[in-house]
């Protein structure tokens, strides 16, 4: 059978054929490589800088934050008048009481030396409050003139003038509590109890600014609590 010779030192047909298809492949498999080059390119670019703007947010979030709410607001004065202590120079024997006193702590001269009658509505009123789950904490009670005195320097100093002061603090020759007259009542939950029932016992708020402020009012029990005064310097009893 004829068979085709190739000329002398070129390879068969075959084989020159097999070579074709194999640089065929090779180019083939180049263009996808670079076909895919192409298409990660975009993913790339994904996990490039953020722009100026973006990463300007990113970089500096509290910055962005304080910016946008602008300057952080004053806090409010604090309204509750100055309890005085041992740094005044008075004591517990002046009216000064630790936390935690009730009204029925008689060991303390502020519960001891209240107006017996208020004293004996204090206590009608807080066993009352008790089958509630409420307890009478007195935060001031009877004063002397000292310690009186010293919580009106203090509120000087705290709110800055003798005109302001006197809107939380009276002077010890006109203050209810030097006369015993007067309990300062703590605990929200006391003063919320007070506020609705109070009366009842003849015990009345007498300042708007000072809801823990309560003084005897016989008139109370039948008639309900006189109107309150804004604060202690519309109170005729402090002009004297």
């Amino acid at each position: 059978m004829f068979r085709f010779q190739s000329p002398a030192g070129e390879p068969p047909l075959r084989a020159r054929r097999l070579t074709a298809a194999g640089l065929t492949a090779v180019v083939a498999a180049a263009a996808v490589t670079a076909g895919g080059a192409a298409v990660l390119t975009p993913r790339a670019s994904q996990s490039a800088p953020l722009s100026p703007a973006a990463s300007s947010r990113a970089a500096t979030p509290a910055t962005a934050s304080a910016s946008a709410s602008g300057p952080p607001a004053a806090a409010p004065p604090d309204s509750t008048p100055p309890r005085g202590g041992p740094g005044g120079g008075v004591g517990a024997a002046d009216g000064v009481v630790p936390d935690g006193v009730t009204v029925f702590d008689d060991t303390y001269p502020a519960v001891a030396e209240l107006d017996p009658q208020l004293l004996k509505a204090l206590r009608r009123a807080a066993k009352d409050a008790a089958s509630r789950g409420v307890t009478f904490h007195v935060n001031s009670g009877w004063r002397s003139p000292a310690y009186q005195n010293d919580l009106l320097r203090q509120a000087v100093a705290r709110y800055g003038s003798a005109e302001e002061a006197a809107r939380w603090v009276a002077t010890a020759a006109t203050s209810p509590h030097v006369a015993g007259k007067a309990v300062d009542v703590g605990g929200s939950r006391a003063t919320e109890w007070l506020s609705r029932h109070g009366a009842a016992y003849g015990l009345c708020r007498i300042y708007e600014n000072e809801p823990w402020h309560y003084e005897l009012r016989a008139g109370a029990t039948t008639g309900g609590c006189p109107r309150r005064y804004a604060d202690p310097t519309r109170d005729p009893r402090m002009r004297q």
